[in-house]
């Protein structure tokens, strides 16, 4: 979706596992990906499914250099492409990824575990880019010219769902919610995405 001010482009629509071919055609076969571009430069990557690769090439074209990763939560499906994203290894790009807290290790040590052997030949920490983990805040906060905020959701794991606000749209990429949940369960996900002019339910 193009806008004056914002675009939103969906590189990944997939859960649980990559299925590209022609069966597939029509929306992709990459798993979970979406891309919010403001028109203040500002880009918004939220998870990174195997769409994130192509991303990656992308804003290299474009000559982005600072960017934000929103993680929902860190099953492999919508992590699995970090590994793959071409920004990680430019010295002149800053990452901040924004995840769900967890009582147990944090955001950090929980994806470093795919950049280590026997899953991957490269540690995160030896990668050029500079990157720094954020546990989502409680409170509303601000990213350039958009304003975010991050609610727990029902799902298995530590789990957020984001809104993105801008002064032209609000958009609230949507999160699956087990077969038998309550109104109470979902609560959550009905107030970030009040208003939303894009909801993506996956």
């Amino acid at each position: 979706m193009d806008n004056a001010d914002f675009i939103v482009r969906f590189w990944g629509v997939r859960g649980s596992i990559a299925c590209p071919g022609p069966d597939t055609a029509r929306y992709g076969g990459n798993t979970s990906c979406v891309e919010v571009s403001l028109a203040d430069g500002t880009v918004l990557v939220l998870d990174a499914g195997t769409g994130i690769r192509e991303l990656g090439i992308e804003l290299f074209e474009r000559g982005a250099r600072k960017l934000n990763i929103l993680l929902t939560h860190l099953h492999l499906d919508h992590l699995e492409g970090l590994r793959f994203f071409g920004p990680l290894f430019d010295e002149r790009i800053a990452l901040d990824i924004w995840g769900p807290p967890s009582t147990v290790l944090s955001l950090e040590e929980r994806v470093r575990r795919s950049f280590s052997p026997p899953l991957f030949p490269i540690d995160l920490r030896d990668l050029p880019a500079r990157v720094r983990f954020r546990d989502v805040p409680r409170e509303r906060w601000s990213v350039g010219g958009a304003t975010l905020a991050a609610d727990l959701v029902i799902h298995p794991g530590p789990t957020v769902g984001f809104r993105v606000e801008t002064a032209e749209a609000v958009i609230t990429p949507g999160r699956s919610l087990p077969p038998k949940t309550s109104g109470r369960s979902i609560a959550p996900v009905a107030r970030i995405a009040r208003l939303a002019t894009i909801f993506q339910r996956r």
